[in-house]
C-alpha cells in the first residue's frame, strides 16, 4: 500500500477484466471529517462503534455514523508520519470485552516498527495510553526497517486466536539486501505469535508451538515467521467462520514495476514461501540469490501495469447480506492509486485450495474511490475508506422495495 507517497516504484496498470458489474452496488458516506485514513475494525464490544485509524497517529471513534470528538487514542507524539509511514494498523484481542487490550502497529519516530499493547479505560470508547507495552521482537522493542517504505502494517487475529503481523521487505526498490527470502530477518514474512501473556511478561508474546519453522525449514529462522516472500503486504484478511467463511488467510501483496498480486492460504496451512524477490505475481523478477527454500506458492489472482499506475489493497471475503446472495464468497478488493475496486469469486476444492474466477469491476457503480482499507461490521457488512476524501462509507446494494400488502380490499 501506498499512501500519498505510496506509489513509488510502481508503474501504470491495466487490469484483465472479464466483467463490468450491473449489480446496482453502492457506496454511501457512513462518517466523514478524516485526515488520511488507513484503517477501520469493528469494536467487539459495541455493534454501533468502529475505529478509523488515522495516518498521522489518531484512532478517531465513530458511533452510529458519528464521529466522536474525542479520540480512542492518540499517538501522534510517538508516530512518525508520511510516505509509507505512520499508524498503520489496529486488532482487538479476541478476548477483548474482558481483558480491554488491543494492538497497534505503527512506526516510531526513528522510523522503525513498533507492535505495541494497550488496554481501553474505564470508558470503553477511551484508551489508556500508559498501559502501552512494546512487543520485544529484539531487545530494543521494535522491528528495525532499512528504508521509509515497505513497512506493512496490519494487524489480524486468526480463527486460532493467534496475532498475525505482515511486514514488508524492509524498502527501496526490489529489495536489494534480499530481504524477503532471508530466515534472519522479520522483514518480507508473515508472523504469528500467541499474546495472550500475563501483563508481567518481559517480552509480550509467546511462539505458537505449531509455527511451521520451529525446528524445521531454512537454518537459523526466526520461530516467529509464519510464511516468507512478500513485497508488502497490504491488508490480509481471514475469511471469517464464524460468518460461515473457511477461515483461509487471503493476502494482498503490492507488487514492483509490473503484477499486483492475491495470495490464499488454507487455514492453518503455514509454511509457505510467496515468492518474493525471485517472482512478482506468477512472473520472474530476480532469482540471482536462490528462494530460502522451495516450492514457491502461486498467487490465486494478480493484474498487470500496463498504461495507468496500481498499488493493490485487499479487501475481505464477503458473507453479508446487504450486497445481495450474488455476493457471498465473492473476494472484494481494490487499488489505491487507480480507485479501481473488484469483485472475484473464489471456487475450493477438497484440499482447501482456492481458484479466483469471475473477475468482475465495480469501479464504475462505486463512483472511484481511493482505497486505503476495507472493513466489516460485526454482521459482514462492508466499509471502505476514501483516503483522499478523508470518508468511511458504507458499501451495499439496491435498494430493496418495501414488500407488496397482503389481503388488500377497496373501502368505499
Amino acid at each position: 500500500m501506498r499512501a500519498v507517497a505510496f506509489i513509488t516504484a510502481l508503474g501504470l496498470i491495466t487490469l484483465q477484466i472479464t466483467g463490468t458489474a450491473q449489480s446496482g452496488l453502492r457506496a454511501v458516506v457512513y462518517a466523514s471529517g478524516f485526515t488520511f485514513p488507513l484503517d477501520v475494525v469493528q469494536d467487539p464490544s459495541n455493534r454501533s462503534v468502529q475505529l478509523v485509524v488515522e495516518q498521522g497517529g489518531r484512532i478517531r471513534v465513530v458511533r452510529g455514523g458519528v464521529v466522536l470528538p474525542t479520540d480512542f487514542l492518540d499517538l501522534r507524539s510517538a508516530t512518525v508520519s508520511g510516505g509509507e509511514r505512520g499508524l498503520l494498523g489496529i486488532a482487538f484481542a479476541p478476548d477483548y470485552i474482558t481483558s480491554g487490550r488491543f494492538f497497534v502497529n505503527f512506526t516510531n519516530r526513528d522510523g522503525h516498527t513498533v507492535v505495541a499493547r494497550f488496554r481501553r479505560s474505564a470508558d470503553p470508547l477511551v484508551a489508556t495510553p500508559s498501559t502501552r507495552f512494546d512487543l520485544k521482537f529484539t531487545p530494543q522493542g521494535y522491528i528495525e526497517q532499512p528504508y521509509a517504505n515497505h513497512n506493512g502494517g496490519n494487524l489480524e487475529f486468526g480463527p486460532d486466536g493467534y496475532l498475525y503481523i505482515g511486514l514488508g521487505d524492509g524498502g527501496s526498490g526490489g529489495d536489494p539486501e534480499h530481504r524477503a527470502q532471508n530466515p534472519r530477518t522479520f522483514l518480507g514474512k508473515m508472523l504469528r505469535i500467541d499474546v495472550n501473556v500475563p501483563d508481567a511478561d518481559q517480552i509480550g508474546y509467546r511462539v505458537p508451538p505449531n509455527n511451521p519453522f520451529l525446528g524445521s525449514g531454512p537454518a537459523n529462522t526466526l520461530p516467529e515467521i509464519w510464511a516468507f516472500g512478500f513485497r508488502n503486504p497490504w491488508r490480509y484478511t481471514f475469511d471469517d467462520p464464524t460468518l460461515g467463511g473457511t477461515g483461509a488467510l487471503v493476502i494482498a501483496d503490492v507488487g514492483q514495476n509490473a503484477y499486483e498480486e492475491v495470495d490464499y492460504e488454507p487455514r492453518g496451512r503455514g509454511g509457505r514461501n510467496y515468492g518474493w524477490r525471485l517472482r512478482e505475481g506468477l512472473h520472474p523478477y530476480d532469482a540471482s540469490i536462490p528462494a530460502a527454500f522451495q516450492p514457491l506458492t502461486d498467487p490465486i489472482h494478480e493484474y498487470n501495469h500496463l498504461g495507468r499506475g496500481g498499488s493493490i489493497t485487499g479487501g475481505y471475503v464477503y458473507h453479508g447480506r446487504l450486497l445481495g446472495p450474488a455476493f457471498q464468497g465473492r473476494y472484494l478488493f481494490g487499488d489505491f492509486v487507480t480507485s479501481q475496486i473488484w469483485s472475484v469469486a473464489l471456487t475450493v476444492d477438497a484440499n482447501g485450495e482456492a481458484r479466483a474466477t469471475n473477475l468482475i469491476e465495480h469501479t464504475q457503480e462505486l463512483g472511484g474511490i481511493m482505497v486505503s482499507s476495507f472493513g466489516v461490521d460485526a454482521v459482514g457488512e462492508l466499509f471502505a475508506l476514501d483516503y483522499s476524501r478523508g470518508t468511511l462509507l458504507r458499501l451495499s446494494g439496491p435498494p430493496i422495495a418495501p414488500p407488496t400488502p397482503a389481503a388488500l380490499r377497496i373501502i368505499r
